[in-house]
């Protein structure tokens, strides 16, 4: 019986050190707000005001994560808008594969549509993998892509510029050269364009929010660690 306890004792040691293993941040990586701290996060996919309409997996805490290269880009996106009293706010960053895995499944789930009238209103969900909106794949899982909106700053508060749409709405009104917004709103979209390519990063035509270092670390390694 000795034994057999010290024996389970050990296996749960073990497994307990796996998991730490298995949890850890990967080199290369690095938290946001060790680099920017003045950048706002609000991880979308940490509650329900997203699409699913729920927390989804990987996201355990309000943590962003980048490789150290994007990290760096996105701190020096942050300095030239602060000169005009101007900041980032991080919608998602480095997203877990196992993320990726819940929003194919939540698509594949034709009967929940409780976010369709605040994210795709006019697509249908059955449509969300033929158009690309959904994928079995995500840049964000290799760690240098970003989603993210400007603010204005006003003291202790931070206003989002109006982008015409909200961020991961499914639709063409998301493309970053829509016309179907406003001359301001559109005018607001390329301002943060402009101050994101000309640190590295890569538009994304279809999101406006969307951005990915142009040099990524890790083009062909799509991560799995949770956020915490």
């Amino acid at each position: 019986m000795i034994r057999m306890r010290f024996f389970l004792s050990a296996l749960a040691g073990l497994l307990f050190m796996s998991w730490q293993a298995c949890a850890e941040v990967p080199a290369g990586f690095v938290a946001l707000r060790e680099v920017a701290p003045e950048v706002v996060v609000e991880l979308r996919y940490l509650g329900a005001n997203n699409f699913v309409g729920e927390p989804v997996d990987g996201y355990l805490a309000e943590r962003c994560f980048l490789t150290t290269e994007a990290a760096d880009a996105l701190a020096r996106v942050q300095a030239r808008l602060v000169a005009f009293s101007l900041g980032l706010k991080v919608f998602d960053a480095y997203r877990p594969q196992r993320a990726v895995d819940h929003f194919v499944r939540w698509a594949s789930d034709l009967e929940d549509t409780r976010r369709k009238a605040d994210y795709y209103p006019r697509v249908a969900k059955d449509r969300l993998f033929a158009e690309g909106y959904i994928a079995a794949r995500s840049g964000h899982s290799r760690g240098s892509t970003v989603d993210l909106t400007i603010v204005s700053i006003d003291g202790e508060r931070r206003q989002e510029l109006d982008m015409g749409t909200p961020f991961d709405f499914f639709g063409p009104e998301s493309h970053a050269l829509s016309k179907s917004v406003t001359a301001q709103q559109r005018a607001n979209r390329m301002l943060l364009r402009r101050v994101m390519v000309e640190q590295g990063f890569r538009p994304l035509a279809e999101e406006w929010w969307h951005f990915t270092l142009s040099n990524e670390p890790y083009p062909d390694t799509y991560f799995d660690f949770p956020v915490e």
